[in-house]
């Protein structure tokens, strides 16, 4: 490799120049392509994904999160995120479905990650039980997600082939289950940076928009 560098640096000398036309003067320099997405498949401590938050009610740009991972095992993942207002912790299995976040405890866990094998047309029900370990408060969430195509996706952090997943759910309290709250949430999630890098969500309750952000991959690494 370092050899065909220096011989790319060669070509940049006066005979490289003297064989090439000059551009036209009002030639604009193209583009640059889009960079390929670092591999990530395999989970490593230390990879991490930083998200930008906009508030599509309010037209504008409300936060950054970042969620780094502290552990890697056989059937879980450990995470440490962190937004403008807080820090916290989550275990995921190893499919990104959240089991535990802080005191929150998701049983058998959130639902909102994915199910290999990703294929479009395939499906899979939402049914979780959702405790506060420390406050007592319970729900419970019922829906469906389905893997509705294949799609490249560009965000800040680059250019992805994605699997567009579109989920679909009632969330209730479990002493008062006439209190619903209907979520449709859609995510492209990339393969090759096992994340997903794209997700929609709005929230309605008693019929009327309480939610609806955009959530965008802007950065993502591996140390």
């Amino acid at each position: 490799m370092r050899m065909i560098l220096t011989a790319l640096l060669c070509l940049s000398g006066p005979m490289a120049f003297a064989q090439q036309p000059a551009p036209p003067a009002d030639a604009s320099p193209a583009a640059p392509s889009p960079a390929a997405p670092v591999s990530m498949e395999e989970p490593r401590q230390g990879d991490n994904w930083t998200f930008e938050v906009r508030d599509e009610i309010l037209g504008r740009v409300t936060g950054k999160r970042t969620t780094t991972i502290t552990e890697v095992t056989p059937t879980a993942i450990a995470v440490r995120y962190k937004n403008d207002k807080e820090e916290g912790f989550q275990i995921c299995d190893r499919n990104w479905n959240v089991k535990s976040a802080n005191a929150m405890k998701y049983t058998p866990n959130s639902g909102l990650g994915i199910v290999q094998p990703l294929k479009v047309g395939a499906s899979w029900p939402i049914k979780v039980e959702q405790n506060n370990t420390e406050k007592g408060f319970s729900w419970k969430w019922v829906g469906q997600s389905k893997v509705t195509g294949e799609e490249k996706i560009t965000t800040k952090a680059g250019t992805f082939d994605a699997f567009k997943i579109e989920t679909t759910y009632v969330v209730y309290p479990v002493k008062n289950p006439g209190r619903k709250s209907q979520f449709v949430v859609q995510t492209w999630y990339a393969p090759a940076i096992d994340h997903w890098v794209l997700r929609t969500n709005t929230v309605r309750t008693d019929d009327m928009l309480r939610v609806n952000t955009r959530t965008e991959l802007v950065a993502y690494g591996r140390k």
